[in-house]
């Protein structure tokens, strides 16, 4: 891929998505770029290029090359001194702002949720406090920028690697086995907790949200490090606008300076209350 080719590239998945495309991500997405060049039947990453911005076919690509420029690394609990937080610190103070008498409802956002696993982390945090008392409902909503990470967290289906160091009684609860065996081996969330959990596709970089602006905690984490300063914090200011007062963010360990340097009253490592 030319220096050219790689500039046009650039410049088309930062105004889409925000995403800085660094010169040390280049040869990442350049073999990501010749994989599907050769799907289509290409020669080189040149003529995908070409295709692309000389021959039509961009807006058909798009969201290929938005899938291709996202890294989409997840797991379930990843940081787990965040669901420990939400657990024993946030859940807890949320419902003390609840009103007697009626049951409450939580509203939690995992905002980059790759296909899933966070979303479901979350539900499965909620559900056992739910469980445990006092009782409350809840509602986690999983956006992704990617509409391919979107359909596959709607379809709740995980190598069964993915939850082997998961205590023993939450496998139990929350996932059903499949069919294959050793290393391909399967596990779907159980509709239970899945109803409690609705995905969609979301840019944060765009100027306004398709999401509720009661939200009463927000995830954002380990996304804002592909994006330059001023995307940073402009899609920071954008999000809280979404929380209730006096709602959390949660930010990746990594990103945790970002929330520091926007005046938030920090509660946990990269966890933020806003009023």
């Amino acid at each position: 891929m030319s220096d050219a080719d790689f500039a046009r590239l650039s410049a088309l998945i930062f105004e889409q998505t925000g995403i800085n495309l660094t010169a040390t991500k280049r040869r990442h997405i350049e073999g990501k770029l010749g994989k599907r060049a050769a799907t289509l039947g290409l020669r080189s990453v040149a003529e995908y290029i070409k295709l692309l911005f000389e021959r039509g076919m961009l807006e058909s690509e798009v969201d290929t090359l938005i899938d291709l420029a996202t890294t989409n690394k997840t797991d379930f609990f990843r940081e787990q001194a965040h669901f420990d937080l939400l657990d024993k610190i946030l859940v807890p103070a949320l419902l003390k702002t609840r009103p007697s008498g009626a049951v409450p409802r939580l509203k939690v956002w995992s905002a980059a949720a790759s296909n899933g696993p966070e979303a479901f982390t979350i539900a499965m945090v909620l559900a056992e406090a739910a469980a445990r008392g006092p009782r409350f409902e809840f509602a986690v909503l999983g956006t992704d920028v990617s509409p391919e990470m979107v359909e596959d967290a709607r379809r709740a289906i995980y190598p069964a690697s993915m939850i082997a160091s998961l205590p023993a009684a939450l496998r139990r609860r929350y996932f059903m086995q499949g069919r294959g065996t050793g290393t391909q081996a399967k596990v779907r969330v159980v509709p239970e907790l899945r109803r409690h959990v609705r995905f969609g596709q979301v840019n944060l970089v765009a100027e306004k949200l398709a999401v509720d602006r009661d939200v009463d905690v927000i995830f954002l984490r380990n996304v804002l490090i592909y994006f330059d300063g001023p995307t940073q914090k402009a899609v920071v200011r954008r999000l809280v606008g979404h929380l209730r007062p006096s709602g959390y963010l949660i930010l990746g360990h990594t990103e945790a300076a970002i929330g520091n340097g926007m005046g938030f009253e920090q509660v946990g490592t990269g966890v933020f209350r806003v009023t």
